[in-house]
């Protein structure tokens, strides 16, 4: 937006000579055609709660959903590592009934083979669940919308400074 000046307001030194005392449109509190100062200064003020009010509440919107998508991200990560863990486990006990079958049936060779395939199962399990544990540890949720949410009311009644 470019500025353009009014051209029906006159420089100060062309509205009146000096020392002919202060501008009558001025002393009598009126901004001109519009109303007084006070009815100007009420509807602006409005106005611009109004739009602050507007980009505030898009803000944390937008805020909410980076966070949320963030948390979700991590929170579907660890699932899927837990979920894995699950299946590993699931073959930890599949291995070893297949092996105690193999051991008590065949009293050497197949069973130990059999029980070393648990053990990796066993050793693939547990790491699956100590990473799956700790990526869930990390979500944190949304930290950030929920403090700038709870500063909202004292934002709104004018006391911004209780937000500290």
């Amino acid at each position: 937006m470019s500025y353009t000046p009014d051209p029906f307001a006159a420089a100060p030194s062309a509205r009146h000579t000096a020392g002919s005392g202060p501008d009558p449109a001025t002393a009598a509190g009126t901004a001109g055609p519009t109303g007084t100062d006070e009815q100007q200064s009420l509807g602006e003020l409005v106005a611009e709660v109004s739009r602050d009010l507007s980009t505030l509440l898009r803000q944390e919107v937008e805020l909410a959903k980076a966070e949320a998508k963030q948390s979700a991200q991590r929170a579907g990560k660890g699932a899927g590592m837990l979920a894995g863990a699950g299946v590993a486990g699931h073959m930890v006990l599949l291995f070893l009934s297949v092996a105690l079958w193999w051991a008590l049936g065949a009293v050497m060779g197949r069973g130990w083979s059999a029980l070393v395939v648990a053990a990796i199962w066993a050793i693939v399990a547990a790491v699956l669940a100590a990473r799956g544990r700790k990526e869930l540890r990390t979500v944190e949720g949304m930290p950030e919308t929920t403090d700038t949410l709870k500063k909202i009311p004292n934002a709104v009644r004018g006391h911004e400074e209780k937000n500290s």
